[in-house]
C-alpha cells in the first residue's frame, strides 16, 4: 500500500478536519498520523496528515479530486509520496563539523535525503565529498563576482531539481534577491549567541562574559541576517570550570544536532511558515525510525 503525506494551510474555519477526513475515507485511504494547529493570533490553520491508500488511489487522482475541497476552504495544500526523498543541496565553507555529521547520517540512512551535491567557496572539503561519490562544486565568492556566483548557484539548484538548500556553516551572506527567490527553501545554522555575540570568535566572547548556557539555532534564511523563522533550537549548560575551547567543542556538537533535527523536520513536511515564525509538528509516535521507514 502506498504511503502519502498531505499538508494543508488556510484560514481557520469550521469543518476543515471533517472535510479532509471524509475525502480520504471516500478515496479508500486510512489515516496513520494526524497533527493540526489553529493559530488564534494569525487566524491560520495548519494540518499534516500521514495516510495509506488501501484501494490503490494514486497521487494524481488525489490531487485532482481534492481541488474542490481546497477551493471551498481556500487551502494551500500538497500531496507527497512518503517514499520519495527530498533533493537537498549542502553548502559549506571552512568549518566541516555540520557537513561531516550530515554526510554520516545520510550514509547510514538516518537522514533520508537525496544529496544533489555540495557547494563550497573553498576547496577544503572537496576530497571528503568526492569520497562519498557526491558532486562537489567550487563556487568562489568575492565582492566583485557575487552576483555571478549566486546566478551559478541558482542554475545548479534548477538543474538538479534541488528542493532544499542547507547552509552547513556556509560563511557567506546571501543577497536579498537570492533570499527572496529561495524563500522558505534555505535552512541555516548559527550559534544562539546572536545578536549578543556578533562578529569573530563568538565562543571566546561568551567565555569572557561567563555565560551559563550555549546553544544553536536552525532557521529559514531571509534578507534579515540570522533573523529568519526559527525551526529548531537547543542549549547546553556550561560552568566557570570550562575553557573557551570547551565552549567551541560543545557548541559545534550542538550545532550539528540542531541542524540535523531541523532538516529532518523539513524533509518530512512537518514545518510550516507562519509569518515570522514556524509551526513545527512533532515526529510521529515512532520517532525518527518510523519516518525513515516512510
Amino acid at each position: 500500500m502506498k504511503s502519502y503525506v498531505l499538508t494543508v494551510q488556510c484560514v481557520s474555519t469550521r469543518g476543515i478536519v471533517a472535510a479532509i477526513s471524509a475525502f480520504l475515507a471516500e478515496h479508500g485511504c486510512n489515516i496513520r498520523d494526524s497533527a493540526q494547529f489553529d493559530d488564534s493570533v494569525t487566524g491560520q490553520f495548519f494540518m499534516r496528515i500521514s495516510f495509506i491508500s488501501e484501494t490503490g488511489t494514486g497521487l494524481e487522482a488525489l490531487r485532482s479530486d481534492f481541488a474542490a475541497v481546497a477551493e471551498r476552504f481556500g487551502m494551500d495544500y500538497a500531496f507527497h509520496d512518503s517514499t520519495e526523498k527530498m533533493k537537498v543541496l549542502l553548502m559549506v565553507s571552512s568549518f566541516g563539523h555540520c557537513l561531516n555529521d550530515l554526510l554520516y547520517r545520510w550514509r547510514i540512512g538516518a537522514l533520508p535525503i537525496e544529496i544533489t551535491g555540495v557547494v563550497s567557496n573553498h576547496l577544503t572539503y572537496q576530497k571528503l565529498v568526492v569520497n562519498h561519490d557526491l558532486p562537489f562544486h567550487h563556487i568562489r565568492v568575492t565582492k566583485e563576482n557575487k552576483p555571478r556566483a549566486e546566478a551559478q548557484l541558482l542554475e545548479l539548484v534548477e538543474e538538479t531539481g534541488t528542493e532544499l538548500v542547507v547552509l552547513a556553516r556556509y560563511m557567506q551572506v546571501l543577497s536579498e534577491e537570492m533570499c527572496r527567490t529561495m524563500s522558505g527553501r534555505i535552512v541555516n545554522i548559527h550559534h544562539s549567541f546572536l545578536p549578543s555575540f556578533k562578529g569573530a570568535r563568538p565562543y571566546q566572547q561568551a567565555f569572557e562574559r561567563g555565560v551559563k548556557l550555549i546553544g544553536a539555532t536552525a532557521h529559514f534564511v531571509t534578507s534579515d541576517l540570522d533573523e529568519g523563522p526559527i525551526i529548531e533550537q537547543e542549549t547546553f549548560r556550561v560552568t566557570h570550570a570550562q575553557s573557551a575551547d570547551d565552549y567551541v567543542a560543545i557548541g559545534r556538537d550542538v550545532e550539528a544536532q540542531v541542524l540535523a533535527r531541523a532538516i529532518h523536520a523539513v524533509i518530512h513536511r512537518r514545518v510550516f511558515l507562519n509569518g515570522n515564525k514556524t509551526v513545527v509538528f512533532p515526529a510521529s509516535p515512532g520517532g525518527y525510525a518510523s519516518e525513515r521507514m516512510g
